[in-house]
């Protein structure tokens, strides 16, 4: 979908980050969703690789997903929502420099504004799971000289994502951190946070924009926007919480109508026909395919 100035994705999102601080980030699971997020005055969104497998695939968040499965995602919200969007590339999809350029280029194609590449090994696991395993700081400065390397639009941000915290501890973080700052990322994105003033060591080290991942049940205490915002935090992500209600939501309705044979008792927990048109802009489509037939008789 074209934007509503000639700007790239990449610079719309970097804008953002500069005129919102912190800048907000949900993350959409689908097109429907960024739309709703845009509605609700969002000026970026996220597409998590969790998500993508569990949303779109129904599998875990264990690398088992591919590129052309997010890319797939990637298309249908920039389709129809102009918001800049941050997506999740997990390790970018293989092993080697020309893998992570495919993916960077790919995701300029389909419309991204930026990505996160972390320093996992390819059998990753979710960032707030035990037993993660990272691959050294030299291969994770490979991954990002790659992946700026192969940038065809400058503006197009490179965020790098540590996991180091949990496996090797803060310092070894930092220093991760720094090095992927020196070889070129633009940001960074240190994963499992457990303590607020780890985000102010981050920010005062690499002096790049940090992010906080704010997702629900797990190693990080739901700080607000105030409380990262003193932690010199320049983007807070809430990567799945609009999915995780989605979730619950369908299996109250999917329950109930089990139990009682009927919708009855839930529907005013839904969204209505009216409602639902007036997300997605049902009429403008319906008046356009009626002037299209009528032009034509």
């Amino acid at each position: 979908m074209s934007s509503n100035n000639n700007s790239t994705p990449g610079q719309r999102f970097r804008d953002a980050v500069s005129s919102e601080q912190p800048l907000q980030v949900v993350g959409a699971i689908n097109a429907n969703h960024a739309l709703l997020a845009k509605r609700a005055g969002f000026k970026a969104i996220y597409l998590s690789g969790g998500g993508v497998a569990a949303g779109s695939l129904g599998v875990p968040d264990l690398g088992i997903t591919g590129l052309d499965d997010v890319l797939t995602d990637v298309r249908r919200i920039t389709d129809v929502c102009d918001l800049p969007l941050l997506v999740d590339v997990d390790t970018g999809f293989g092993s080697s420099a020309f893998n992570v350029a495919r993916t960077v280029k790919s995701m300029i194609k389909f419309g991204a504004a930026a990505i996160h590449i972390e320093d996992q090994v390819g059998a990753k696991r979710c960032g707030h799971r035990p037993n993660k395993e990272i691959v050294s700081q030299q291969e994770m400065v490979d991954r990002i000289k790659a992946a700026v390397d192969a940038r065809t639009d400058d503006s197009f941000v490179i965020m790098a994502r540590t996991d180091a915290l949990a496996v090797e501890g803060l310092e070894s973080a930092l220093e991760r951190a720094a090095a992927c700052i020196e070889a070129g990322a633009d940001m960074v994105f240190p994963e499992a946070i457990t303590e607020l003033e780890m985000y102010k060591l981050f920010a005062s080290r690499v002096k790049a924009p940090i992010l906080a991942n704010i997702t629900e049940f797990g190693a990080t205490p739901l700080y607000t926007t105030e409380q990262l915002k003193s932690a010199d935090v320049s983007i807070v992500l809430y990567p799945l919480s609009a999915f995780r209600a989605m979730n619950k939501a369908a299996e109250n309705v999917y329950t109930a109508i089990r139990r009682d044979g009927t919708q009855q008792n839930v529907i005013d927990t839904m969204q209505t026909r009216m409602e639902l048109y007036d997300r997605i802009d049902y009429h403008t489509f319906e008046q356009k395919l009626d002037a299209l037939f009528a032009a034509k008789k």
